[in-house]
């Protein structure tokens, strides 16, 4: 069972990229919550968003989480404004797009997946691939 991101690398501050996840040995995301979550150097691991099996998104400040219908507060609000996720028609890949890129965004960016989004910290999942490091330039 694995997770496997692609996409990552160097990218000058202002510009977008986006990541891709893709699953394999027999693990199939459909029907499953999906997320990214990252880890700059030196710091804790940050959740970023994830998106529910019914659609819903969620997004995680340093403490809390937001469903997309409600208020978002903190760092949720930085995620919700630059971070986007979704899916391919097979649901088997799913993306991460990151706009307005900031040199504070590098990181080690890992897609996760799991039954349900994670709780507070957003970064609890089952399943994780491996991360693929993204380095802003400024």
């Amino acid at each position: 069972v694995q997770l496997v991101e692609s996409g990552g690398g160097e990218v000058q501050a202002g510009g977008s990229l986006r990541l891709s996840c893709t699953a394999s040995g027999g693990l199939f995301l459909n029907g499953l919550a999906k997320g990214w979550f990252r880890q700059a150097p030196g710091k804790a691991r940050e959740g970023l968003l994830c998106v529910e099996s019914h659609g819903e998104i969620v997004y995680y400040d340093d403490y809390d989480q937001y469903v997309e219908s409600m208020n978002v507060k903190g760092r949720a609000v930085d995620v919700k404004d630059r971070f986007a996720i979704s899916t391919d028609d097979t649901g088997n890949t799913m993306y991460l797009q990151m706009k307005n890129i900031k040199p504070e965004d590098t990181a080690v960016y890992f897609c996760a997946s799991d039954v349900a989004c994670p709780g507070a910290t957003g970064w609890g999942y089952d399943y994780r691939g491996q991360g693929i490091r993204v380095t802003v330039s400024s």
